[in-house]
């Protein structure tokens, strides 16, 4: 049982990586390189609700975070409405990229509501660091109530 156990670990930690590689996503250089030439994707954020309100990508709707129960119902809501063949760029960037909780969640519950263009916003390091410290444009504000 032991040997089970610790058998498991590993390959779980394996598998839980791979899945996370195999996520479509778009790179922040491409999604500011969209966003100055359209057609815009439907953007949302979905970590915690204090990133958003210091600074989040201009037109990005707070739905999160994805790790919770209550965030995915938030972006739930919040895509409901789209049609489902709409773009649609997730991003957290609450920490690195390999340790975020919340964007593999949100990218599961939108393909399991039959969205076909869903992608994250790859953030190797954080959104102060990939985004905010590159000079890419931000807004501040409240998430939507």
């Amino acid at each position: 049982m032991h040997f089970m156990r610790a058998f498991s670990l590993p390959v779980l930690l394996a598998l839980t990586v791979a899945l996370a590689a195999d996520l479509p996503v778009v790179q922040p250089k491409e999604l500011v390189d969209r966003l100055a030439k359209g057609p815009q994707p439907a953007i949302f954020q979905v970590g915690p609700s204090f990133l958003y309100r210091s600074k989040h990508i201009p037109g990005a709707v707070y739905a999160g975070p994805g790790s919770r129960p209550e965030g995915l119902e938030l972006l739930k809501s919040a895509v409901e409405k789209l049609p489902h063949e709409r773009e649609i760029v997730i991003y957290c960037g609450c920490c690195p990229w390999d340790k975020c909780p919340n964007v593999k969640p949100a990218i599961e519950l939108l393909k399991s509501m039959g969205y076909t263009h869903v992608k994250a916003m790859q953030l190797p390091t954080s959104f102060k660091a990939d985004w905010i410290d590159q000079g890419y444009p931000v807004e501040q504000g409240e998430a939507a109530k």
